[in-house]
């Protein structure tokens, strides 16, 4: 055999094996080409994340957009935190129990995250202008539809449940994603923007709601709060588009993240919602216990601008245990002694922005630590594993509220239910305290 045949021979064959190989790769015998396809696709996300952050204008449109998010969030926070005013209300008609009445509250909230992965593929297919338009009109629709079942329990599981919850789930991802894609180094500072205007939207809304109601009816309250809801919300709405045109679970920090996102959801409206009752409790009138919903949400929107610049200064993930921590010791060691207005009044301004500030870091934590190439696709899956806590956290503490004695059996009867609100709390801060020691164990570093 010359030695030309043989070299085509030894080419022939080591084409041959090359081909075999490629076929077997192909056949998924290998794993090898599947492993650096999803690692490429990883890199190129985490790519795309770092070219959009890098050209992040930090200002200029990005701050109309923030102005629409703003009244979209003052809106969808407004009108979900102060379902306890109205709820009151329709209990003292005695249409049901208040742990049902909550139960409507909650199912608007666990519409956010029944729907997050949904929504985060409306918003990438229709945009967010049209996402923000029909999530809108939605929440307008929701509340004037409430004004006519007023009376019938089922029918406000639809209109105020359903209705609205859709249209609070729609808004709620589109604010929560489209700050990130116009600010890289003031993105705790706009998100914070976006969810102090929701907290001021709580305090404005829960003193006009029962204004109304005690002027003049639950119905013409809902009419008011829809018909006002689109007059503003809609050309905010208006407003918002988008910048640029994503195997999180194998990932430690975000597992946790969302395991503590998931335990946090189910402490987070028992205080909004049970103190008008609580205040009743305590010989307090109504207009009091309006009050005190109205101080806990102007204490989010404290909390919340606070948390945004805190984000930007300490670091986001730092921001979100601190805002734990206190919702933690405000929970467990101020609500059970406030058997007077002014310790109360002391545990709803904290606990108020705690609260708020822990929906003013989520954002910021998810958008810096999963890039914001990703951050729709993190965040609608943060947000599903809220549902469980929107939905059942409320209406749990009703059912362990109505087993120790009921609502009219005095302060001391609260006690369970604030307690297992404050467990809960302690536990998703113990949660987000992993998430930082896995992301530097270094606890004086801005993370």
């Amino acid at each position: 055999m010359s030695p030309v045949t043989s070299t085509k021979s030894t080419t022939e064959l080591d084409s041959s094996d090359s081909s075999l190989r490629d076929t077997r790769n192909g056949n998924g015998s290998s794993r090898a080409v599947s492993t650096d396809a999803s690692a490429e696709n990883t890199n190129n996300a985490l790519q795309a994340s770092l070219v959009n952050d890098a050209s992040a204008p930090d200002g200029g449109y990005g701050w109309a957009v923030i102005f629409g998010c703003s009244v979209i969030s003052f809106w969808i926070v407004g009108t979900v935190y102060s379902w306890g005013v109205m709820q009151t209300a329709l209990f003292h008609r005695h249409l049901s129990s208040p742990s049902t009445l909550a139960f409507v509250g909650s199912l608007t909230c666990a519409c956010i995250s029944f729907l997050a992965v949904v929504n985060a593929r409306l918003i990438r297919q229709l945009g967010m202008r049209a996402t923000g338009l029909i999530g809108v009109s939605m929440l307008g629709l929701g509340s004037i539809l409430s004004g006519f079942t007023t009376r019938n329990v089922g029918g406000l599981f639809v209109t105020e449940g359903l209705v609205l919850g859709i249209g609070v789930s729609l808004c709620f991802m589109l604010v929560s994603v489209a700050p990130a894609q116009y600010f890289k180094a003031k993105r705790g500072l706009a998100n914070g923007i976006v969810c102090g205007a929701g907290g001021l939207g709580g305090a404005a809304i829960s003193l006009s709601m029962d204004a109304v109601i005690q002027s003049l009816s639950p119905e013409w309250t809902f009419w008011i709060l829809g018909s006002t809801t689109l007059a503003t919300g809609l050309p905010a709405a208006w407003l918002i588009r988008e910048r640029v045109p994503m195997p999180l679970f194998r990932d430690v920090r975000f597992t946790l993240l969302f395991i503590a996102g998931a335990v946090t959801t189910f402490p987070l409206f028992v205080a909004p919602f049970f103190l008008p009752l609580y205040s009743h409790a305590l010989h307090l009138s109504s207009r009091t216990g309006a009050s005190l919903v109205a101080a806990f949400n102007f204490s989010s929107a404290v909390g919340r601008l606070m948390s945004g610049v805190s984000c930007d200064a300490l670091g986001p993930i730092n921001t979100l245990f601190a805002n734990l921590l206190l919702g933690t010791v405000s929970t467990l060691v101020l609500w059970p002694l406030s058997k007077t207005l002014h310790p109360l009044v002391a545990f709803v301004i904290l606990n108020g922005m705690a609260n708020g500030g822990f929906f003013a870091s989520i954002p910021t934590v998810v958008g810096n630590v999963f890039g914001s190439a990703r951050v729709s696709v993190a965040m609608s899956m943060i947000v599903t594993g809220w549902a469980g806590g929107y939905l059942m956290g409320a209406p749990i503490a009703g059912y362990i509220l109505t087993a120790s004695g009921g609502e009219n059996g005095g302060s001391d009867t609260f006690r369970p239910s604030i307690f297992w609100a404050g467990g809960m709390t302690l536990l998703s801060a113990v949660l987000v305290g992993c998430v930082r020691l896995k992301t530097d164990r270094d606890l004086l570093k801005k993370f």
